[in-house]
Protein backbone atom coordinates (compact mmCIF):
# COMPACT_ATOMS: atom_id res chain seq x y z
CA UNK A 1 0.00 0.00 0.00
CA UNK A 2 0.76 4.08 -0.47
CA UNK A 3 0.36 6.81 1.86
CA UNK A 4 -1.80 9.36 0.72
CA UNK A 5 -1.41 12.72 2.04
CA UNK A 6 -3.54 15.51 2.24
CA UNK A 7 -1.91 18.95 2.75
CA UNK A 8 -2.37 23.09 1.72
CA UNK A 9 -1.64 24.75 -1.12
CA UNK A 10 -2.16 28.14 -0.12
CA UNK A 11 -1.09 29.95 3.08
CA UNK A 12 -2.96 28.00 5.58
CA UNK A 13 -6.29 27.97 6.64
CA UNK A 14 -7.89 26.19 3.51
CA UNK A 15 -9.68 23.92 5.36
CA UNK A 16 -6.98 20.84 5.77
CA UNK A 17 -8.78 19.37 9.06
CA UNK A 18 -12.44 19.31 8.06
CA UNK A 19 -11.28 16.99 4.79
CA UNK A 20 -8.73 14.40 6.30
CA UNK A 21 -12.02 14.37 8.78
CA UNK A 22 -14.14 13.75 5.78
CA UNK A 23 -11.76 10.65 4.36
CA UNK A 24 -10.73 9.09 7.45
CA UNK A 25 -13.68 6.38 7.04
CA UNK A 26 -11.33 5.58 3.94
CA UNK A 27 -8.35 5.14 6.09
CA UNK A 28 -7.14 3.02 8.49
CA UNK A 29 -4.42 5.46 9.91
CA UNK A 30 -4.08 9.06 10.54
CA UNK A 31 -1.10 10.63 10.72
CA UNK A 32 0.58 14.29 11.35
CA UNK A 33 3.80 14.96 9.83
CA UNK A 34 5.31 18.20 10.64
CA UNK A 35 4.14 21.35 12.38
CA UNK A 36 3.10 21.71 15.86
CA UNK A 37 0.24 23.44 17.73
CA UNK A 38 0.84 26.77 15.52
CA UNK A 39 -1.79 24.37 13.81
CA UNK A 40 -5.77 24.38 14.13
CA UNK A 41 -7.14 22.42 12.44
CA UNK A 42 -11.09 22.89 12.72
CA UNK A 43 -13.92 20.37 12.23
CA UNK A 44 -17.57 20.94 12.65
CA UNK A 45 -20.26 17.87 13.44
CA UNK A 46 -23.08 17.34 15.29
CA UNK A 47 -22.88 21.10 15.93
CA UNK A 48 -19.92 21.30 17.80
CA UNK A 49 -16.76 22.73 16.55
CA UNK A 50 -13.43 21.49 17.65
CA UNK A 51 -9.88 22.92 16.90
CA UNK A 52 -6.89 20.42 16.79
CA UNK A 53 -3.41 21.43 17.27
CA UNK A 54 -1.48 18.37 17.74
CA UNK A 55 -3.27 15.68 17.72
CA UNK A 56 -4.55 14.57 13.89
CA UNK A 57 -7.69 15.40 12.45
CA UNK A 58 -8.94 11.66 12.31
CA UNK A 59 -9.33 11.32 15.92
CA UNK A 60 -12.83 11.49 16.15
CA UNK A 61 -14.02 8.37 14.25
CA UNK A 62 -13.61 5.01 16.47
CA UNK A 63 -11.62 2.42 14.44
CA UNK A 64 -8.69 4.83 13.36
CA UNK A 65 -4.71 4.58 14.50
CA UNK A 66 -3.96 8.43 15.25
CA UNK A 67 -0.28 9.14 14.85
CA UNK A 68 1.90 12.59 15.49
CA UNK A 69 5.11 11.58 13.69
CA UNK A 70 8.65 12.75 13.77
CA UNK A 71 8.38 15.60 11.73
CA UNK A 72 5.60 17.41 14.41
CA UNK A 73 7.03 19.26 17.28
CA UNK A 74 5.33 19.26 20.73
CA UNK A 75 4.13 21.40 23.24
CA UNK A 76 3.14 19.51 26.33
CA UNK A 77 1.12 22.21 27.70
CA UNK A 78 -0.82 22.58 24.96
CA UNK A 79 -1.16 18.52 24.26
CA UNK A 80 -2.79 17.77 27.52
CA UNK A 81 -5.53 20.60 27.33
CA UNK A 82 -5.46 19.31 23.84
CA UNK A 83 -6.37 15.89 25.46
CA UNK A 84 -8.47 16.90 28.36
CA UNK A 85 -10.92 18.65 26.19
CA UNK A 86 -11.48 15.31 23.81
CA UNK A 87 -11.43 12.73 26.68
CA UNK A 88 -14.66 15.45 27.82
CA UNK A 89 -16.40 14.06 24.32
CA UNK A 90 -15.60 10.38 26.06
CA UNK A 91 -12.73 9.84 23.54
CA UNK A 92 -10.99 6.74 24.27
CA UNK A 93 -7.64 8.38 23.28
CA UNK A 94 -4.75 5.89 24.80
CA UNK A 95 -5.96 3.19 22.58
CA UNK A 96 -6.25 5.44 19.50
CA UNK A 97 -3.38 7.60 19.75
CA UNK A 98 0.05 6.74 19.04
CA UNK A 99 3.82 9.35 19.23
CA UNK A 100 6.70 9.11 17.78
CA UNK A 101 9.88 8.71 19.60
CA UNK A 102 11.43 11.31 17.29
CA UNK A 103 9.53 14.03 17.52
CA UNK A 104 10.88 16.71 19.39
CA UNK A 105 9.38 18.67 22.77
CA UNK A 106 8.75 22.64 22.80
CA UNK A 107 10.29 23.72 26.43
CA UNK A 108 8.77 26.92 27.69
CA UNK A 109 11.77 29.09 27.11
CA UNK A 110 11.45 28.03 23.65
CA UNK A 111 8.11 30.16 23.49
CA UNK A 112 9.95 32.78 26.09
CA UNK A 113 12.78 32.63 22.79
CA UNK A 114 10.25 32.77 20.47
CA UNK A 115 8.64 35.95 21.87
CA UNK A 116 11.64 37.56 22.97
CA UNK A 117 13.17 37.49 18.76
CA UNK A 118 9.64 38.60 17.62
CA UNK A 119 9.68 41.82 19.55
CA UNK A 120 13.02 42.92 18.89
CA UNK A 121 12.45 42.77 14.91
CA UNK A 122 9.62 45.16 15.58
CA UNK A 123 8.23 46.45 11.91
CA UNK A 124 10.36 43.63 10.47
CA UNK A 125 8.70 40.87 12.12
CA UNK A 126 7.50 38.26 10.13
CA UNK A 127 4.25 37.39 12.27
CA UNK A 128 5.18 34.43 14.55
CA UNK A 129 2.27 32.51 16.41
CA UNK A 130 5.04 33.20 19.08
CA UNK A 131 4.07 29.41 20.53
CA UNK A 132 7.97 28.05 20.10
CA UNK A 133 7.68 26.58 16.83
CA UNK A 134 10.83 28.25 14.85
CA UNK A 135 13.20 28.02 18.17
CA UNK A 136 12.56 24.12 18.53
CA UNK A 137 13.11 23.44 14.86
CA UNK A 138 16.63 25.69 15.40
CA UNK A 139 17.07 23.36 18.25
CA UNK A 140 16.30 20.65 15.97
CA UNK A 141 18.91 21.27 12.91
CA UNK A 142 21.48 22.85 15.77
CA UNK A 143 21.52 18.91 17.19
CA UNK A 144 20.22 20.35 20.36
CA UNK A 145 16.93 19.55 20.79
CA UNK A 146 15.08 17.27 23.36
CA UNK A 147 12.79 14.58 21.77
CA UNK A 148 9.79 12.23 23.23
CA UNK A 149 12.11 9.78 23.91
CA UNK A 150 14.17 11.53 26.05
CA UNK A 151 11.40 11.65 28.87
CA UNK A 152 11.72 8.04 29.27
CA UNK A 153 15.48 8.36 29.86
CA UNK A 154 16.55 8.56 33.33
CA UNK A 155 18.99 11.73 32.67
CA UNK A 156 15.98 13.58 31.44
CA UNK A 157 15.75 16.55 33.69
CA UNK A 158 19.54 16.84 33.08
CA UNK A 159 19.05 17.33 29.24
CA UNK A 160 16.24 19.66 30.04
CA UNK A 161 18.16 21.72 32.25
CA UNK A 162 21.47 21.70 30.36
CA UNK A 163 19.26 22.85 27.16
CA UNK A 164 17.08 25.13 29.39
CA UNK A 165 20.62 26.98 30.59
CA UNK A 166 21.72 27.55 26.74
CA UNK A 167 18.27 29.31 26.03
CA UNK A 168 18.52 31.75 29.09
CA UNK A 169 22.30 32.75 27.82
CA UNK A 170 20.92 33.47 24.54
CA UNK A 171 17.96 35.61 26.35
CA UNK A 172 20.66 37.82 27.68
CA UNK A 173 20.89 39.42 24.11
CA UNK A 174 17.35 40.52 24.36
CA UNK A 175 15.79 43.15 27.07
CA UNK A 176 13.04 41.07 27.56
CA UNK A 177 11.40 40.04 30.89
CA UNK A 178 10.46 36.71 31.68
CA UNK A 179 9.96 34.25 34.51
CA UNK A 180 9.85 30.84 32.87
CA UNK A 181 9.58 29.10 36.74
CA UNK A 182 6.10 30.15 36.28
CA UNK A 183 5.70 27.91 33.52
CA UNK A 184 7.50 25.09 34.02
CA UNK A 185 4.93 23.31 36.34
CA UNK A 186 2.63 22.96 33.56
CA UNK A 187 5.38 21.85 31.33
CA UNK A 188 6.06 18.92 33.26
CA UNK A 189 2.53 17.81 34.03
CA UNK A 190 2.42 18.01 30.35
CA UNK A 191 5.38 15.60 29.99
CA UNK A 192 3.48 13.55 32.50
CA UNK A 193 0.50 13.13 30.64
CA UNK A 194 2.48 12.47 27.37
CA UNK A 195 3.79 9.25 29.11
CA UNK A 196 0.58 8.04 29.12
CA UNK A 197 0.53 7.52 25.59
CA UNK A 198 2.12 4.45 23.21
CA UNK A 199 5.32 5.85 22.20
CA UNK A 200 6.82 4.58 18.81
CA UNK A 201 9.70 4.29 16.31
CA UNK A 202 6.52 5.42 13.82
CA UNK A 203 9.24 5.17 10.69
CA UNK A 204 8.96 1.05 11.53
CA UNK A 205 5.31 1.69 12.40
CA UNK A 206 4.47 3.06 9.49
CA UNK A 207 6.31 1.08 6.87
CA UNK A 208 4.74 -1.96 8.75
CA UNK A 209 1.36 -0.36 8.82
CA UNK A 210 1.58 -0.10 4.78
CA UNK A 211 3.32 -3.48 4.11
CA UNK A 212 0.50 -4.94 6.22
CA UNK A 213 -1.84 -3.24 3.21
CA UNK A 214 -3.26 -0.80 5.92
CA UNK A 215 -4.80 2.47 4.49
CA UNK A 216 -2.22 5.53 5.83
CA UNK A 217 -3.55 9.09 5.40
CA UNK A 218 -1.21 11.80 5.98
CA UNK A 219 -2.29 15.04 7.10
CA UNK A 220 -0.13 18.36 6.95
CA UNK A 221 -0.51 21.73 8.31
CA UNK A 222 -0.09 25.30 7.33
CA UNK A 223 -0.02 25.25 3.22
CA UNK A 224 2.73 25.27 0.50
CA UNK A 225 3.06 28.94 0.72
CA UNK A 226 4.38 28.94 4.05
CA UNK A 227 7.12 25.88 3.25
CA UNK A 228 10.65 26.98 4.60
CA UNK A 229 12.48 25.76 1.04
CA UNK A 230 9.60 26.89 -1.45
CA UNK A 231 7.56 29.36 0.45
CA UNK A 232 6.91 33.29 0.39
CA UNK A 233 10.58 33.65 2.34
CA UNK A 234 11.51 34.96 5.40
CA UNK A 235 7.83 34.77 5.76
CA UNK A 236 6.92 31.19 6.63
CA UNK A 237 6.70 28.69 8.62
CA UNK A 238 9.65 26.43 10.41
CA UNK A 239 9.02 22.87 8.50
CA UNK A 240 8.57 21.27 5.34
CA UNK A 241 4.81 21.84 4.41
CA UNK A 242 4.95 19.94 0.96
CA UNK A 243 4.24 16.19 0.71
CA UNK A 244 7.99 15.48 0.39
CA UNK A 245 7.29 16.58 4.48
CA UNK A 246 5.68 13.70 4.48
CA UNK A 247 8.43 11.27 3.90
CA UNK A 248 10.88 12.84 6.01
CA UNK A 249 8.22 13.67 8.78
CA UNK A 250 7.18 9.84 8.88
CA UNK A 251 9.95 7.74 7.71
CA UNK A 252 8.66 6.54 4.31
CA UNK A 253 10.22 6.45 1.16
CA UNK A 254 8.92 8.91 -1.96
CA UNK A 255 7.90 5.55 -3.75
CA UNK A 256 5.63 4.57 -0.82
CA UNK A 257 3.23 8.18 -1.72
CA UNK A 258 0.27 7.49 -3.18
CA UNK A 259 -2.57 10.09 -4.15
CA UNK A 260 -1.75 14.07 -2.80
CA UNK A 261 -4.73 15.52 -2.00
CA UNK A 262 -3.93 19.71 -2.41
CA UNK A 263 -6.68 21.36 -0.49
CA UNK A 264 -7.62 25.20 -1.61
CA UNK A 265 -10.02 27.92 -0.86
CA UNK A 266 -12.48 29.32 -3.49
CA UNK A 267 -10.47 32.14 -2.57
CA UNK A 268 -6.99 33.37 -0.67
CA UNK A 269 -6.47 34.41 2.93
CA UNK A 270 -2.95 35.01 4.69
CA UNK A 271 -2.20 35.47 8.35
CA UNK A 272 0.58 37.16 9.84
CA UNK A 273 3.13 39.26 7.39
CA UNK A 274 4.09 38.65 4.22
CA UNK A 275 3.57 39.47 0.90
CA UNK A 276 0.20 38.84 -0.35
CA UNK A 277 -0.63 39.46 -4.06
CA UNK A 278 -4.54 39.41 -4.57
CA UNK A 279 -5.30 40.66 -0.98
CA UNK A 280 -8.17 43.26 -0.85
CA UNK A 281 -7.67 45.58 1.55
CA UNK A 282 -11.15 47.30 1.04
CA UNK A 283 -14.58 46.43 1.72
CA UNK A 284 -15.08 43.07 -0.26
CA UNK A 285 -11.59 41.99 1.54
CA UNK A 286 -13.83 42.73 4.97
CA UNK A 287 -16.99 40.96 3.54
CA UNK A 288 -15.42 38.01 2.40
CA UNK A 289 -13.05 37.90 6.44
CA UNK A 290 -16.56 38.28 7.65
CA UNK A 291 -18.52 35.96 5.47
CA UNK A 292 -16.00 33.51 5.87
CA UNK A 293 -15.83 33.67 9.65
CA UNK A 294 -11.38 34.26 8.91
CA UNK A 295 -10.19 34.78 11.98
CA UNK A 296 -7.21 32.47 13.17
CA UNK A 297 -8.28 28.63 14.87
CA UNK A 298 -4.91 29.37 17.27
CA UNK A 299 -4.26 33.05 17.57
CA UNK A 300 -7.84 34.50 16.97
CA UNK A 301 -5.93 36.82 14.55
CA UNK A 302 -7.82 38.32 11.51
CA UNK A 303 -6.59 36.88 8.51
CA UNK A 304 -5.67 38.97 5.84
CA UNK A 305 -8.59 37.99 2.47
CA UNK A 306 -7.67 38.17 -1.59
CA UNK A 307 -9.03 36.67 -4.32
CA UNK A 308 -8.16 33.27 -5.71
CA UNK A 309 -4.53 33.37 -6.99
CA UNK A 310 -4.11 30.85 -9.60
CA UNK A 311 -0.29 31.60 -10.38
CA UNK A 312 0.54 30.35 -6.59
CA UNK A 313 -2.06 27.47 -7.31
CA UNK A 314 -0.30 25.90 -10.11
CA UNK A 315 2.90 26.27 -8.10
CA UNK A 316 1.73 24.55 -5.27
CA UNK A 317 0.33 21.75 -7.61
CA UNK A 318 4.03 21.47 -9.14
CA UNK A 319 5.53 21.15 -6.04
CA UNK A 320 3.54 19.06 -4.16
CA UNK A 321 3.07 16.92 -7.17
CA UNK A 322 -0.78 16.90 -6.68
CA UNK A 323 -3.49 14.28 -7.93
CA UNK A 324 -6.61 15.83 -7.12
CA UNK A 325 -8.11 19.27 -5.82
CA UNK A 326 -9.98 20.02 -3.12
CA UNK A 327 -12.04 23.46 -3.56
CA UNK A 328 -12.96 24.29 0.24
CA UNK A 329 -15.04 27.77 1.26
CA UNK A 330 -17.14 28.27 -1.66
CA UNK A 331 -20.18 28.93 -0.04
CA UNK A 332 -18.51 32.24 1.09
CA UNK A 333 -18.45 33.79 -2.49
CA UNK A 334 -22.26 33.07 -2.61
CA UNK A 335 -23.33 36.62 -3.06
CA UNK A 336 -20.71 38.21 -4.97
CA UNK A 337 -22.09 39.69 -8.82
CA UNK A 338 -18.49 38.95 -9.73
CA UNK A 339 -15.58 36.84 -8.66
CA UNK A 340 -11.96 37.53 -10.00
CA UNK A 341 -9.64 35.18 -10.19
CA UNK A 342 -5.60 35.96 -11.07
CA UNK A 343 -4.30 34.50 -13.80
CA UNK A 344 -0.62 36.57 -13.50
CA UNK A 345 1.34 38.63 -11.92
CA UNK A 346 3.17 42.14 -13.49
CA UNK A 347 6.33 42.24 -12.40
CA UNK A 348 8.37 45.84 -13.31
CA UNK A 349 6.31 46.07 -16.45
CA UNK A 350 5.63 42.34 -17.65
CA UNK A 351 3.35 39.44 -17.05
CA UNK A 352 4.62 36.33 -15.55
CA UNK A 353 2.74 33.39 -14.84
CA UNK A 354 5.34 31.89 -12.51
CA UNK A 355 6.51 33.00 -8.65
CA UNK A 356 9.12 35.43 -8.88
CA UNK A 357 12.26 34.75 -6.25
CA UNK A 358 10.97 37.53 -3.94
CA UNK A 359 6.72 37.60 -4.23
CA UNK A 360 7.38 41.05 -3.02
CA UNK A 361 8.82 41.79 -6.23
CA UNK A 362 5.15 41.69 -7.83
CA UNK A 363 3.68 44.81 -9.12
CA UNK A 364 0.09 43.96 -9.64
CA UNK A 365 -1.98 40.94 -10.22
CA UNK A 366 -4.04 39.99 -13.68
CA UNK A 367 -7.11 39.23 -13.05
CA UNK A 368 -10.18 37.82 -15.22
CA UNK A 369 -13.61 38.44 -14.13
CA UNK A 370 -16.06 35.35 -13.56
CA UNK A 371 -19.55 36.30 -13.12
CA UNK A 372 -21.22 34.65 -9.58
CA UNK A 373 -23.70 32.17 -8.66
CA UNK A 374 -25.65 34.80 -6.33
CA UNK A 375 -27.25 31.74 -4.44
CA UNK A 376 -27.00 29.99 -0.72
CA UNK A 377 -25.22 26.67 -2.25
CA UNK A 378 -24.52 25.59 1.73
CA UNK A 379 -27.21 23.61 1.97
CA UNK A 380 -26.69 21.67 -1.72
CA UNK A 381 -26.06 17.85 -1.47
CA UNK A 382 -26.22 16.86 -4.97
CA UNK A 383 -23.89 17.31 -7.30
CA UNK A 384 -26.28 18.24 -9.79
CA UNK A 385 -28.01 20.98 -7.75
CA UNK A 386 -24.57 23.16 -8.27
CA UNK A 387 -24.89 26.14 -10.25
CA UNK A 388 -23.66 26.03 -13.57
CA UNK A 389 -22.30 29.57 -12.34
CA UNK A 390 -19.95 27.61 -9.77
CA UNK A 391 -19.49 24.89 -11.72
CA UNK A 392 -18.18 26.73 -14.68
CA UNK A 393 -15.71 28.37 -11.91
CA UNK A 394 -14.91 24.90 -11.02
CA UNK A 395 -14.05 23.77 -14.54
CA UNK A 396 -11.61 26.90 -15.05
CA UNK A 397 -9.63 25.86 -12.40
CA UNK A 398 -9.19 22.65 -14.20
CA UNK A 399 -8.10 23.97 -17.22
CA UNK A 400 -6.10 26.43 -15.81
CA UNK A 401 -4.38 23.85 -13.52
CA UNK A 402 -4.96 20.31 -15.42
CA UNK A 403 -5.94 18.49 -12.04
CA UNK A 404 -9.22 17.02 -11.25
CA UNK A 405 -11.37 19.46 -8.78
CA UNK A 406 -12.80 15.90 -7.17
CA UNK A 407 -14.53 17.42 -3.89
CA UNK A 408 -16.24 20.35 -2.99
CA UNK A 409 -16.70 22.14 0.79
CA UNK A 410 -19.84 24.21 0.67
CA UNK A 411 -19.61 24.90 4.31
CA UNK A 412 -17.66 23.93 7.92
CA UNK A 413 -19.66 20.90 8.95
CA UNK A 414 -18.30 17.43 7.84
CA UNK A 415 -22.29 16.72 5.89
CA UNK A 416 -21.23 19.90 3.60
CA UNK A 417 -19.14 18.36 1.15
CA UNK A 418 -19.68 17.34 -2.61
CA UNK A 419 -18.13 14.64 -3.80
CA UNK A 420 -17.94 15.20 -7.89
Amino acid sequence: MKADVVLGLQWGDEGKGKIVDVLTPNYDVITRFQGGPNAGHSLEFNEIKHVLHSIPSGIFHANQINIIGNGVVIDPVIFKKETTSIYKLGVPLQNKLQISRKAHLILPSHRILDAASEAAKGLTKIGSTLKGIGPTYMDKTGRNGLRVGDILQSDFKEKYNHLKQKHIALLRMYNFSYNIEEQEKEWFEGIDEIRKYTIIDSEYEVNHLLSDGKRVLAEGAQGTMLDIDFGSYPFVTSSNTISAGACTGLGIAPSRIGEVFGVFKAYCTRVGSGPFPTELDDETGNTLREKGHEYGATTGRPRRCGWLDMVALRYSILINGVTQLIMTKADVLSDFDIIKICTGYKVQGRIMEQIPYDLQEVDSPEYVEMKGWKRDVSEITEKSDIPSELIRYIEFVEKETGIPVTIVSLGPDRRQIIFR
